[in-house]
């Protein structure tokens, strides 16, 4: 991955989220709580989905790739970030680094591509209850998946690629306690005023649109509801509010860090934590309690493992 030729830092040493000791200490703590409480949670929603017959509908089958996506998101930067917290020298390889980078992108950007199925799939539920079936079924939800998979490894691969041509000869400390493209980009030995444009067309860009995107039809879903029965009306305006919610703690935070110029701001540091580590592990429980189905069949499967 390294570039012999131009590439002379071998490591980056992580300044981390906070110099003072009390608040690393209690962020540690805060975060690890969360971290062995939410986590478990997630794979249970995916057990819960898997094992029972009556969540088969391809909301279903999304929001268990929606928790995988997002457990697997938090394994990124959670756990090197807890041991940081108790190492005095926080460093981190260069492959190390990029490799971390990668998943970052690869993994974010699934799941950001994975909102806007989820958000189709209601869209056709709702305004198209009669062609449903047919337009979501089996086969149609695989082929979107593998879809979100791809566009999130294309997505992922521009980043490292521009990455992977700049050379790094000279500091190599990262103002921050993971490897994200705005803070490695400054490291580099070289004008990146392009390198930077590209990117933030690459993840800024690439937000904002599906954000907007996302609001626009999920404001299209809500007003063809308004007419329908009451019923209807509010499970249609609880399950778009639930998808609403999750859309802003998913891509708020990446418009804040993506689609600007990449200089730090004091408040870089706290949305990243939470863009990284805290939103990714509420997600699917955001998800999971808005929903009668899944907390029917959480209940049954608790009761079947304590009879």
């Amino acid at each position: 991955m390294e570039n012999d030729n131009s590439t002379v830092v071998k490591e980056f040493i992580l300044l981390g989220l906070t110099q003072s000791r009390d608040i690393q200490l209690l962020v540690f703590v805060l975060v690890l709580i969360f971290y062995l409480i939410i986590l478990p949670g997630n794979f249970l929603i995916i057990l819960t989905i898997r094992s029972d017959p009556g969540l088969t509908a391809p909301l279903y089958f999304f929001l268990g790739n929606l928790a995988f996506l997002d457990a697997s998101y938090s394994f990124i930067v959670a756990p090197r970030m807890l041991v940081d917290f108790l190492s005095e020298k926080k460093v981190i390889s260069y492959r190390g680094c990029i490799t971390q980078l990668f998943f970052l992108h690869f993994l974010g950007g699934g799941e950001g591509l994975l909102l806007v199925v989820m958000a189709f799939d209601r869209y056709i539920a709702i305004c198209r209850p009669l062609h449903y079936s047919t337009v979501m079924n089996p086969r149609a939800c695989y082929a979107l998946l593998l879809a979100l998979w791809l566009g999130g490894f294309v997505h992922s691969i521009i980043q490292v690629a521009l990455i992977l041509h700049l050379p790094f000869c000279g500091p190599n400390q990262l103002d921050n306690f993971f490897c994200d493209v705005p803070q490695v980009i400054k490291l580099a030995c070289t004008d990146t005023f392009v390198v930077e444009l590209l990117m933030v067309f690459n993840s800024g860009l690439m937000t904002l649109l599906c954000f907007l995107g996302l609001l626009a039809s999920y404001a299209v879903i809500l007003c063809r509801v308004h007419g329908s029965s009451s019923e209807g009306k509010s499970k249609a305006v609880s399950t778009c509010t639930t998808h609403i919610i999750v859309i802003f703690l998913m891509f708020g935070p990446g418009i804040f860090i993506y689609t600007r110029p990449f200089r730090a701001f004091p408040a870089d540091k706290v949305v990243s934590l939470f863009h990284t580590v805290i939103f990714p592990l509420l997600n699917p429980v955001i998800y999971t309690l808005r929903n009668q189905e899944v907390k029917a069949s959480m209940r049954r499967l608790f009761n079947q493992h304590i009879a």
